[in-house]
């Protein structure tokens, strides 16, 4: 399992399609997301995506962060549903928690996963509230959190 961490500068136009595919599948047509999902941070300079792909390079699995006011932002996480159960999303989040190990780290998660995030060290910061008609909750990972 090969865990791909691509800056916005390196992302090629291949690459920027496939992780607008993914997103599409899992957010739009799963989810039923009405929300854009293109909200101008793929591009930007402090942007990372993170991967895994198949040997097409058809994403499985994907995660991208960015910073928000000083603080680092995991977000859009997603696999695809035929990739579930196979570790892929764990991967990819121990992989963002290695590279960003001493800091802070802020997730608005789905609700539903928030045992999965406090698995990892994050820990619910606020109240729940809805964001694109699913249930949230604002969760926070101290850069200060032992790691393995």
């Amino acid at each position: 399992m090969n865990v791909e961490i691509v800056t916005a500068e390196e992302l090629s136009t291949a690459q920027l399609h496939e992780v607008w595919r993914i997103r599409d599948a899992v957010f739009s047509v799963e989810q039923n997301c009405r929300e854009p999902d293109v909200d101008g941070f793929d591009l930007r300079a402090d942007c990372v995506h993170v991967w895994i792909a198949d040997h097409g390079q058809q994403l499985r699995s994907y995660a991208r962060v960015y910073r928000e006011n000083g603080t680092v932002r995991l977000g859009r996480v997603a696999t695809r549903k035929s990739d579930r159960g196979q570790g892929l999303s764990t991967a990819i989040v121990q992989a963002i928690l290695d590279r960003w190990a001493h800091e802070d780290i802020a997730i608005h998660a789905q609700a539903y996963l928030a045992t999965w995030y406090e698995s990892f060290g994050f820990e619910i910061t606020g109240k729940p509230f809805v964001e694109a008609n699913i249930d949230h909750v604002p969760m926070t990972r101290s850069g200060r959190y032992p790691t393995a």
